[in-house]
């Protein structure tokens, strides 16, 4: 998109609208937490949430008694709601403020978490680097969890051109770094009552030769 501010179409958003007002927003984030559960996730693993934003995934974790959690968002504005949510529980997570596509992580991750910010990657360029990314920064024993508007979901979000994803599709574009372990698909239910269909995989990384 020629001139788009990606950073500052987000930041309007956050400024402007409630967090039950978007159409992401999920009271009980079911999905990512059941593949914490279904990995085992230790509770000192390193974990990062990918466009995490105000999103109340970490609230959750952090009731679990997840100790090491990363939260990235493009969005200054949405990473101070969620520290004004927690209150005193802010200082227990380490708060990012970057780019999906650019970031460069200094840290390992044991458990790497994207709920649709990978969809919004339309750039090949883009979505290569992304995936180095990942791969360079997720442990060898690491899991990565992808969540996209699949191909029966939105074609757009927030305004936004996005990419739609298939298991066979988002299998065959992670094939050169990861192998997948399982993929579900599941209907959002907007605050508008409006469904969203997702595709959810998991992924272990390529063992190197």
């Amino acid at each position: 998109m020629e001139n788009f501010d990606r950073k500052q179409h987000w930041e309007k958003i956050y400024q402007t609208k409630e967090l039950k007002d978007v159409s992401w927003f999920q009271p009980n984030p079911q999905t990512s937490l059941d593949f914490f559960k279904q990995f085992n996730v230790a509770l000192k693993a390193n974990i990062i949430d990918i466009g995490g934003g105000d999103s109340l995934l970490v609230d959750h974790l952090l009731e679990l008694g997840y100790q090491h959690i990363s939260v990235l968002d493009i969005s200054e504005a949405a990473i101070q709601r969620a520290k004004e949510r927690l209150g005193d529980k802010a200082s227990k997570v380490k708060w990012i403020v970057a780019d999906a596509a650019t970031f460069k992580p200094s840290e390992k991750y044991d458990f790497w978490h994207d709920r649709a910010a990978f969809h919004f990657l339309t750039d090949e360029n883009e979505i290569t680097e992304y995936l180095k990314t990942a791969q360079d920064s997720i442990n060898p024993n690491g899991v990565l969890v992808i969540g996209t508007f699949s191909e029966q979901g939105p074609k757009k979000c927030s305004g936004i051109e996005i990419k739609q994803y298939s298991e066979n599709s988002m299998t065959d574009r992670l094939k050169r770094y990861f192998d997948k372990i399982k993929c579900i698909t599941v209907d959002h239910k907007t605050p508008f009552e409006t469904i969203q269909n997702f595709v959810f995989c998991s992924f272990k990384k390529t063992k190197e030769d």
